[in-house]
């Protein structure tokens, strides 16, 4: 499955309050239905004050193609979209949104443990907590050495770090085009099991206790640079599920 995440930023001058109000209410209705959408997710942040962005919202494709021809270019910040509906919806972010401030990400999803009782489905992640990181790859490393290291050493981990019940990651469809190497994206029951696991609701780093979170952690000093990977801990809605099945 094919996704755009867009990091979403508030447009100066309004409150996260407002912001949300705005985008929950007057823009999600729009994305819902844009040319090609088979999902839609919103994130909103459980600490909005420890937060560097106001939500993440991820639209999901079938395919790479269906996905440009909605969304237009596949640049790293804004886009230029001609169907209707997506055309509308860009429009609509400049009323809440300062959107050179907000990064997006084209990415294929592969879903590479779920413990949610129905490994097919994508419904499982509606009202789970999430804590998504978005990779930059340790400077000396080209992106393909990043790749390799982070399938084949860190996702083994990751896919047992305590509470964990759902673990995606997202490769960047144009590496080139992309601000970000991939995301990594950990699901959990609660708010207490992910910050029992990860630590700090920090918008950067985390200082696990847990043995395996910890043991993670560790590891990421070894293909990524931390602080210039953002992390964001929220909690996910499934504004629109009109797929059959799940996968990756």
């Amino acid at each position: 499955m094919y996704k755009h995440v867009a990091l979403l930023v508030r447009r100066e001058g309004l409150s996260h309050d407002e912001y949300r109000e705005r985008w929950l209410g007057g823009h999600t209705p729009i994305a819902r239905d844009i040319e090609g959408v088979v999902r839609y997710h919103t994130v909103v942040p459980t600490d909005p004050e420890a937060a560097e962005f106001d939500g993440i919202a991820e639209l999901y494709f079938e395919s790479l193609e269906e996905l440009h021809d909605a969304l237009g270019s596949p640049g790293s910040r804004d886009y230029d979209p001609t169907k209707e509906v997506a055309a509308k919806a860009r429009a609509d972010v400049d009323n809440f949104l300062a959107v050179a401030e907000r990064p997006r990400f084209i990415g294929e999803e592969v879903v590479q443990t779920d413990e949610t009782g129905n490994a097919t489905g994508y419904g499982d992640t509606d009202g789970l907590y999430k804590h998504s990181a978005f990779l930059v790859r340790k400077s000396g490393m080209s992106h393909e050495e990043f790749r390799d290291y982070w399938e084949a050493q860190h996702t083994p981990l990751a896919r047992d770090i305590e509470g964990v019940v759902r673990y995606h990651t997202v490769y960047p469809t144009d590496p080139e085009a992309s601000e970000f190497d991939g995301v990594a994206e950990l699901y959990f029951e609660s708010l207490d099991d992910l910050h029992d696991a990860l630590g700090s609701p920090g918008s950067r780093d985390y200082d696990p206790t847990r043995e395996v979170a910890a043991k993670a952690r560790a590891d990421v000093d070894n293909f990524l640079a931390v602080a210039e990977r953002p992390r964001f801990i929220g909690r996910e809605t499934v504004q629109k599920d009109v797929t059959d099945s799940g996968g990756g």
